[in-house]
């Protein structure tokens, strides 16, 4: 039986198991019950299964008949703090959403170690099933690591469910898919006063005004337009009373980029603040809270061998290329260790419904492709390490 027929055949536990995890999600770094669950499953096919002891993460392994290379599949686990609005018979009710589509994740890594350990006999060496928690706090992807979890991963595998991307279409392309993103915090610091003297004090809104204008030119002046950048302020924080100048602005925002030249960007966000805070007689500093980095597809082996897995499964037709994409994925911390590959897998479906972005309190995915995207992330296994 090919991987195509197998995937039919565990369709239905594939649906199953999305709907259980859909119905209990756990927020970042609380998955303990998902865990638990993904172990049971692992264990119930008869992988060998070793829990992360630092997080909430599972590594299940299937080995070949043959010895050779290690390729890793990956799922994200973690949902979201969003109450669900789907309406869904399923629908979680805690408080917490599946609404990034994680839950498809899971299913789709569970049914592609279906697949695999159907057909184990057939790999030239070994497959490691990674479900990885806290990737929506950029958290997950390094706690695995440092437990180990790449040291003999020659490859490395990954997808994303899309809800602005038609069902039935998966997308590897090469080039730039998902920017890097570099969180910060900037504090500004006046001298407070009553607001009838201001000339007594230094106004620390008027200050993070200026700091909030620069930044925005910096993107429109200083930047290369040839190389996407995002400059966020999302948060503004400052001010005791109506009449009194404040003395202290805490803002938070985020830059988005492909650039290779992080450290230069970094330094110039610094030097904007610090410079525009000093022109009001105010003091500033930056802080970087968290960051993750690019995502690239920039291995043609790779590329081609995913690209080759979705043709030989479903032809050329379902091949389709989704935009750039300014967010971002802790994945790319694994293709630091390890060569690796990163794709969409269409879930829109306007007659059914299915037309809300991911995040969205009615997002929900079209179940009909997720055995596609087990068959596909097995095919890329079977192929990678038999080439």
């Amino acid at each position: 039986m090919n991987i195509k027929e197998l995937a039919e055949q565990y369709k239905d536990y594939i649906i199953e198991k999305r709907r259980f995890y859909h119905a209990c999600p756990e927020v970042s770094n609380q998955e303990i019950e998902t865990k638990k669950h993904i172990i049971k499953d692992l264990e119930e096919m008869g992988i060998e299964v070793y829990p992360c002891k630092n997080c909430n993460g599972v590594v299940g392994l299937i080995k070949g008949g043959k010895a050779g290379k290690t390729v890793a599949l990956r799922s994200d686990t973690d949902g979201l703090k969003v109450e669900e609005k789907t309406d869904l018979p399923f629908a979680s009710k805690n408080g917490n959403m599946h609404a990034c589509g994680h839950d498809a994740h899971i299913s789709m890594l569970l049914g592609a170690g279906k697949i695999l350990s159907s057909i184990k006999d057939e790999l030239c060496g070994n497959v490691k099933l990674i479900f990885q928690p806290a990737e929506e706090v950029v958290q997950g992807a390094r706690d695995m690591i440092e437990e180990g979890v790449m040291e003999d991963v020659d490859a490395i595998y990954g997808v994303h469910v899309w809800g602005t991307f038609d069902a039935g279409l998966v997308d590897f392309s090469s080039g730039n898919r998902m920017a890097g993103a570099y969180c910060f915090t900037i504090t500004i610091e006046g001298v407070a006063t009553h607001g009838s003297s201001p000339h007594m004090g230094v106004d620390a809104i008027v200050a993070s005004a200026s700091v909030i204008q620069n930044l925005q030119t910096y993107v429109s002046r200083e930047n290369d337009p040839l190389n996407p950048l995002v400059l966020t302020i999302g948060t503004i924080n400052g001010g005791s009373r109506f009449n009194i100048i404040a003395n202290k602005v805490v803002m938070e925002g985020a830059i988005r980029t492909f650039s290779n030249d992080v450290d230069k960007i970094l330094k110039d966000l610094e030097r904007i603040v610090i410079n525009t805070a000093n022109s009001f007689n105010a003091q500033a500093k930056v802080e970087i809270t968290f960051y993750t980095l690019p995502v690239i597809n920039n291995n043609e082996d790779l590329n081609n061998i995913a690209r080759n897995a979705v043709k030989k499964l479903y032809g050329e037709e379902s091949l389709a290329s989704l935009p750039t994409i300014m967010g971002s994925e802790d994945f790319s911390f694994f293709m630091k260790e390890a060569p690796g590959i990163y794709g969409f897998v269409g879930i829109k479906n306007e007659e059914k419904g299915i037309i809300y972005t991911n995040h969205h309190e009615k997002f929900t995915v079209d179940e009909d492709v997720l055995h596609k995207g087990s068959a596909i992330a097995s095919q890329f296994a079977l192929d990678f390490l038999n080439s």
